[in-house]
């Protein structure tokens, strides 16, 4: 039995990196399947809109970039957190420029599949879970204030000493790393738990 031509991945990643170029607004059905050389029938025999497809790129996207981060977080150790977002952007700079310069409601429209849904909610719940057992062990707490604090040094900070560079479509300099370091380290030693004591 011959090989089908293209598979669900080959959608995501054309809608990818059209999202990337364009944000996802340029991402149609008439772009993805021209970009691939696809039959728009085959588009629609995976895929039952377009909106279906961007919450897969989203999705896809989001547990590639947020897997190892927060792996980081839970393990406790936030800095390497912080500083898992350079070092992602540098390896995968199509898919960081899809995922960090776009927010999820940019690619959430329509009615979603209930197994998208509920992986989308899997996945909220986990990463608010590891900010909030971040905060409660940083910070002192889990309350509006400690998280906070949690988001602006695991990800406000990080995504914004990236995003410059991310839209220029060059390599974040090591000189990020150096400002994410020192910001982190700053903050948490103001407001850790010496700060409560």
């Amino acid at each position: 039995m011959p090989k089908k031509l293209f598979d669900e991945g080959d959608f995501v990643q054309a809608a990818r990196d059209l999202a990337a170029a364009g944000g996802p607004s340029s991402v149609t059905v008439t772009s993805v399947t021209e970009r691939l050389g696809a039959p728009v029938g085959s588009f629609y025999h995976r895929f039952t809109s377009r909106d279906v497809l961007l919450g897969y790129v989203w999705l896809s996207t989001a547990l590639a970039f947020q897997t190892g981060y927060i792996a980081a977080i839970e393990s406790g150790d936030g800095l390497a957190a912080a500083l898992h977002t350079p070092a992602w952007v540098r390896a995968h700079p199509t898919d960081a420029r899809a995922f960090l310069l776009h927010h999820r409601d940019d690619f959430a429209h329509g009615n979603w599949p209930k197994d998208l849904k509920d992986r989308v909610t899997r996945h909220a719940r986990r990463l608010d879970a590891a900010f909030k057992r971040f905060a409660r062990n940083t910070f002192g707490g889990a309350g509006r204030r400690e998280l906070q604090l949690a988001r602006f040094v695991l990800a406000d900070v990080p995504i914004a000493a990236v995003s410059e560079y991310l839209r220029q479509g060059v390599a974040p300099p090591p000189l990020v790393d150096e400002l994410i370091s020192t910001t982190y380290r700053a903050v948490v030693a103001k407001f850790g738990p010496a700060h409560h004591t």
